[in-house]
């Protein structure tokens, strides 16, 4: 039992250790855009992985940043303008979650692109549930950038997919 525990710590502390030097190289990356401007992803998918998801979220700049890419689940940050939004998009077999840090706007859903009877005002703390197969599209109403995370339910976007600003999303097609 003893040497179970030992063995058990040792590994503890390894992963801990490796764990952390991912979290800070992640933040560098985030300090050091030009980096991931360049195709450096940090996408830390599909390896086990724990960070400060409100931290992380919050020193996001870039429109759209894959974090964690599954098999089944991805964890991206986005960070969208003032006057500007996602973009009216729709998910025919993936469930999204949505949650604001920071930041306000309104979000609309509906059945088809024409017909977006559900809306919504957002703010910091608020979630955002998005059905499969649901169009949707978030507008940022507020003076400041909202900085949310998104987990799609599969994954939606490649794995290490950085878009640095919305246009770089459009030309890409993966938004």
């Amino acid at each position: 039992m003893n040497n179970d525990y030992r063995q058990y710590n040792n590994l503890y502390n390894q992963y801990m250790h490796e764990n952390r030097h991912m979290q800070e190289n992640y933040m560098q990356g985030n300090r050091q855009g030009s980096r991931m401007r360049m195709g450096k992803s940090n996408d830390y998918g599909p390896n086990p992985f724990v960070t400060n998801i409100e931290k992380a979220t919050l020193q996001n700049k870039y429109f759209r940043t894959a974090l964690w890419t599954g098999t089944h689940l991805q964890l991206t940050l986005m960070c969208i303008n003032p006057g500007d939004d996602i973009g009216l998009e729709m998910h025919p077999d993936v469930d999204q979650f949505l949650r604001i840090e920071q930041g306000q706007g309104v979000v609309v859903m509906g059945d088809s692109r024409d017909n977006l009877n559900y809306k919504q005002r957002v703010y910091n703390d608020y979630v955002i549930l998005v059905p499969a197969g649901k169009w949707h599209n978030l507008i940022n109403t507020g003076r400041g950038p909202i900085k949310l995370y998104s987990i799609y339910a599969p994954p939606e976007h490649p794995h290490g997919t950085v878009h640095v600003t919305k246009q770089d999303a459009e030309e890409h097609h993966s938004y």
